[in-house]
């Protein structure tokens, strides 16, 4: 294990995350989501196949061995790609950061119930601190359905990345699944391939012609989402997950910092707010997390003993 390497990655990957989103953000006057989606996907490819050729796998590494599996999986991303897309558009983007931090505590809520983890009372006092979190962040929105039109896009706005955070948490319940039989390589390939195909089905609703600076954005955006998924998945090669999850929170820092100063957004103080307790209680669960992993990593070594 390299944990600096890993870390050094997984920074990365959130920097290239957050400039993806800046770069959807910045063609959400003339392009729609789901056309965003489209360009998201395609240009990925490039990326995905040179790493694939760079490990060999260009054969091997896309064989599967449930293909609904990945049907499913591609349906549930895709659903949260697009809803965050959506929202990224409407919402400023430190808002929509803050909001995404949902999902690993959904995740922790949807692992107890669908793959029957155990979630001791720590872990539900955390999630119960993060969702108070999350409502802090998003009460100011949902209050403004009524109001002016501005006001009831941006309350839109957290409905779709409400949606977007859940569907993300589902998919990786789905992914915690297929990873017992399906390669990593293939998970990532055929997600991207299904999202293309998928976002096909808005082509009737609104797509445009880009102009040569939103199109170049566009394709931007697809080829460091691409890598962002590559880094994203390399980091765990050199790291455990307990180690490089903290450092998701880092997204906030780049949000913030590229909000400012490209779009002049300010975040909030219920937004910082709100950030701050997700942020703890997120932190919360993976220490306890990486506390448990090293009691059982200890009992084994103990077993071995005897």
């Amino acid at each position: 294990m390299q944990p600096m390497r890993g870390i050094l990655l997984k920074l990365i990957a959130v920097l290239c995350f957050i400039v993806m989103s800046a770069l959807i953000k910045s063609v959400s006057d003339s392009v729609p989501p789901g056309e965003a989606v489209f360009f998201r996907s395609a240009f990925a490819f490039p990326v995905l196949f040179a790493w694939l050729a760079l490990r060999g796998e260009l054969s091997s590494g896309l064989r599967v061995a449930d293909p609904m599996s990945h049907v499913w999986r591609g349906f549930i991303g895709t659903t949260a790609m697009g809803c965050g897309f959506a929202a990224v558009m409407l919402l400023p983007l430190p808002e929509v950061t803050a909001i995404g931090y949902a999902m690993p505590i959904l995740l922790t809520i949807f692992a107890a119930m669908f793959l029957n983890e155990k979630v001791g009372i720590f872990r539900l006092s955390a999630i119960g601190i993060g969702l108070v979190g999350v409502l802090i962040i998003i009460a100011p929105r949902l209050t403004t359905f009524s109001g002016p039109e501005m006001h009831t896009a941006e309350a839109i706005g957290v409905v779709l990345m409400l949606v977007s955070a859940t569907a993300a948490a589902l998919a990786q319940v789905y992914i915690r699944k297929m990873v017992a039989t399906e390669r990593t390589s293939a998970i990532v390939f055929y997600f991207t391939l299904t999202s293309m195909l998928l976002s096909l089905l808005t082509l009737p609703f609104g797509w445009v012609i880009p102009d040569l600076g939103a199109g170049l954005r566009l394709v931007l955006a697809g080829l460091i989402g691409g890598v962002g998924q590559i880094v994203l998945t390399s980091c765990y090669r050199y790291a455990p997950a307990s180690v490089v999850a903290p450092f998701e929170y880092a997204s906030m820092i780049f949000a913030i910092a590229i909000g400012y100063v490209w779009f002049a957004e300010i975040p909030t103080r219920q937004t910082l707010v709100g950030a701050a307790i997700v942020i703890a209680a997120g932190v919360l669960i993976i220490w306890r997390e990486r506390r448990l992993g090293i009691q059982r990593e200890k009992s084994k070594r103990a077993r071995s003993l005897i």
